[in-house]
């Protein structure tokens, strides 16, 4: 899979909710439901404020924005900036689920979309280094994303067989498609690896990683895949991600490592030699540093409590210019010498 995708399993976003907001008249709300959440919305009618924490200004939202908030962060939406906003889980009904909620008379404002629940293991790390606010404004292709949304909602209103399965589908459509016009735009100043995606050069950096991570990468041999010299990939890269190549790199590995520990039955020594780790030592090691926790501790206590006191350990992983030089075959046998 190419790299969004494969980041997207991990994440493992399903459909939580999807439904219409009919507002009216002066109103605000507080999002105080989003930790652990995605949602991705688009505006059909009339304009409203958002602002959130994080974000530099409050963005107007036009009829036929989408936006997609997946970091968690504290938001507020409204008619005006002026008003006091309420709590939404205080107003509205979680659980209408393919209906419209009418909100102060309705009339003025209307939003379709879905909140999506995440179960991914390593979903705060994830969604902590993408955006807090993706906005799409491409003309061109809010039809399609509209068209998907209105779908979903017809499939839910009219609970025909098979309507749960299709709305699930169709809003996972309509997230991949809004995260893609917005990496298409390559205009933003994002740092973290969902930003490096929308750099050609890297891109291809990571896709070569995603694509066969247990081979013993180098900088070297990461810069010739992005098509740049070792020291301007190396010196981009971090800038773009906010870690090194090699660092990115161990950590994907890890990740990928935590799935196969808790999903899969094989064994210690196959896991490491599938993510390119001759010994099984070598691979415990880089597994502790960047996670926080033994392989088999992880597996028995879940991610939970894996990454509750990882995120020290995991931030200080990064390595340094000589190590990242070092494949992991390498370090296996320097481990066993």
């Amino acid at each position: 899979m190419d790299p969004l995708s494969e980041v997207l399993s991990l994440l493992k976003p399903h459909s939580y909710i999807t439904a219409g907001f009919d507002a009216g008249g002066a109103w605000a709300l507080t999002l105080d439901d989003l930790a652990g959440r995605i949602k991705c919305y688009a505006v059909i009618k009339g304009t409203c404020w958002l602002a959130m924490q994080g974000v530099d200004a409050p963005v107007r939202l036009q009829p036929g924005d989408c936006f997609v908030l997946p970091s968690g962060r504290p938001v507020s939406i409204g008619s005006d900036l002026g008003v006091e906003p309420r709590r939404a889980s205080e107003v509205l009904d979680p659980n209408r689920s393919g209906e419209v909620v009418t909100y102060n008379g309705g009339g003025d404002v209307f939003l379709v979309g879905s909140r999506f629940e995440v179960n991914g293991r390593h979903a705060e790390v994830l969604l902590r280094t993408m955006p807090p606010l993706m906005q799409v404004e491409t003309s061109g292709d809010r039809a399609r994303l509209r068209w998907s949304i209105e779908l979903m909602m017809e499939e839910l209103r009219e609970a025909r067989p098979g309507s749960s399965l299709v709305a699930q589908q169709l809003a996972h459509m309509m997230l991949v498609q809004a995260l893609r016009l917005y990496l298409s735009e390559r205009s933003h100043n994002d740092v973290g690896w969902f930003a490096a995606l929308a750099d050609p050069q890297l891109s291809a950096a990571l896709g070569a990683i995603h694509a066969d991570p247990a081979f013993p990468w180098t900088l070297q041999e990461l810069a010739a895949r992005a098509g740049m010299s070792r020291s301007i990939f190396a010196e981009r890269f971090r800038a773009r991600v906010g870690e090194t190549p090699i660092a990115y790199l161990t950590r994907w590995r890890m990740m990928l490592a935590g799935e196969k520990l808790i999903h899969g039955r094989d064994t210690l020594a196959r896991i490491a030699g599938s993510l390119g780790y001759e010994s099984e030592h070598a691979f415990n090691t880089a597994f502790k540093r960047v996670m926080g926790i033994s392989p088999r501790r992880y597996a028995r206590a879940g991610a939970e409590e894996a990454f509750g006191g990882s995120k020290e350990d995991a931030t200080s992983s990064s390595e340094n210019e000589s190590e990242m030089a070092v494949p992991p075959r390498a370090a296996a046998k320097a481990a066993k010498g």
